[in-house]
This record gives C-alpha cells, structure tokens and sequence, in this order.
C-alpha cells in the first residue's frame, strides 16, 4: 500500500475531472445568480424578451399599451419576475378540440 501517487494516476485524473465539472457548474451557477430584493427578483427587458422570445420593441409596445407592469428607473426598465408570470398566466387559454 506504499503506492506513489502522481498526477498520472487513474484516481487522481478522475477526481481532477470531476472537480473541473463541478467548478464549471459553479460559475456557471454563479454568473447567473442574481439575489433577490424582499423576495423578488428583478429582470431587465433584455432578459424579458429572451425569456418571452420577442423583442425588446414588443415589450415596449406591451408597456406604452398598459398591458405590462414595469419600473422605470432613470432610463433602465425592470420587470417583477412575480409580475411576468401573473400576466402569462392571466393570458393563458385553454386547448379545447374541435370535433367535426
């Protein structure tokens, strides 16, 4: 059991690369971590859109027609997280089918 240990060994090279997938997934965590403000969390309009997949003009036309709730701070635009999901889920249809 007086085995030398190197850097070369089948242990060691597995253990290395696990812990570079895991410090992988920590920054990866990291980078997208955004702490919350009294249990909300705030998104710019870049981030709205991508998640809504529309643009950042539609989302503009969806605030100037008082369709979306919005906070204007200077000139940066912030959504409640809270708020973009109440308003899908208020614009949520039901499937229904169609028999002939």
């Amino acid at each position: 059991m007086n085995e030398l240990i190197t850097q070369e060994n089948e242990q060691i090279v597995r253990l290395l690369g696990k812990l570079e997938r895991t410090l992988a997934n920590v920054e990866q965590l990291t980078e997208n971590y955004r702490p919350i403000l009294d249990g909300e969390r705030y998104l710019t309009d870049r981030e709205v859109a991508q998640l809504l997949k529309t643009s950042r003009r539609t989302l503009q036309e969806h605030r100037d027609a008082g369709r979306m709730a919005y906070i204007q701070l200077g000139g940066k635009i912030l959504y409640r997280e809270s708020d973009i999901e109440r308003m899908l889920r208020g614009n949520y249809r039901e499937a229904f089918l169609h028999k002939d």
